[in-house]
């Protein structure tokens, strides 16, 4: 008989489902494993053994088991570390939390450790919980989790030529070859966005910037404008579709606007 083996963790919930009459289907974010997906007996009936443990977003302490790498884990227990009330007061913050888990359930691979992606999220939840939302943090998160997931837009150069960012007049974004393109690759392509060469400046400072700095970064209208057209056009083109946190996300803030 095969014994299963039980791991201890730290673990973002990347998603809850509800699974029959009384378990869940949880997706974690975990410090030494990765992402894994486990079941949680009785998670909708029992409060002392999971508590706020698997609602999204949540930092906790899991115990699971699991037979092999493959399939579901069995989740055992789960402690809350950080609940992150700060954010879950604020709509904005909410959405934006929600986004940032979404993006990185996407972009993350199933058993593949990165403990720098699982800081990241510790530091950008820590950054909004303390901060007053800006929708800068998360173009400044979608750089560095790409990043990290192997899918840097290339902005320091054109991708065709290589011209270098100093040299270039009237750079253009395109999503389809993975980065900026100078004036004149760009008229080969008709799917390309405009954007400043001081944008995409900011944008590679925030990649580089300390988390106790990065507040310091304000975006102008039209950088943030810039930023949030290029970046939101790769990972639609990446991912291979709109995140439906994304959308929401958006149709709260056009309702924002219009109330002010």
């Amino acid at each position: 008989m095969i014994q299963r083996r039980v791991y201890e963790a730290s673990a973002f919930v990347l998603s809850s489902i509800d699974y029959g009459e009384s378990d869940r289907i949880v997706t974690l974010f975990t410090d030494h494993y990765g992402k894994i997906r486990g079941i949680a007996k009785g998670a909708r009936r029992s409060r002392r053994r999971f508590a706020n443990a698997i609602e999204l977003f949540s930092h906790c302490r899991i115990l699971f088991s699991r037979k092999n790498r493959d399939g579901l884990c069995l989740l055992e227990n789960s402690d809350v570390i950080d609940h992150y009330a700060g954010i879950r007061e604020h709509l904005g913050k909410t959405m934006a939390a929600a986004y940032m888990i979404e993006l990185t359930d996407r972009f993350a691979v199933e058993g593949k450790r990165s403990r720098k992606v699982f800081r990241l999220l510790q530091d950008f939840f820590t950054f909004l919980e303390g901060q007053r939302y800006c929708e800068e943090c998360l173009r400044f998160f979608e750089l560095r989790l790409m990043q990290l997931s192997g899918y840097d837009p290339v902005l320091r150069e054109c991708v065709c030529c290589n011209t270098p960012l100093d040299d270039m007049e009237a750079p253009c974004f395109c999503a389809a070859d993975g980065g900026v393109l100078c004036r004149k690759c760009s008229h080969r392509r008709a799917d390309t966005i405009p954007v400043s060469v001081g944008t995409l400046k900011l944008l590679l400072m925030s990649k580089e910037m300390d988390m106790e700095k990065i507040h310091r970064l304000i975006l102008s209208r039209q950088s943030s404008r810039e930023s949030r057209a290029i970046l939101e056009s790769f990972i639609r083109f990446t991912l291979g579709r709109e995140l439906q946190s994304a959308r929401i996300l958006r149709e709260i803030e056009q309702l924002t606007d219009q109330l002010d």
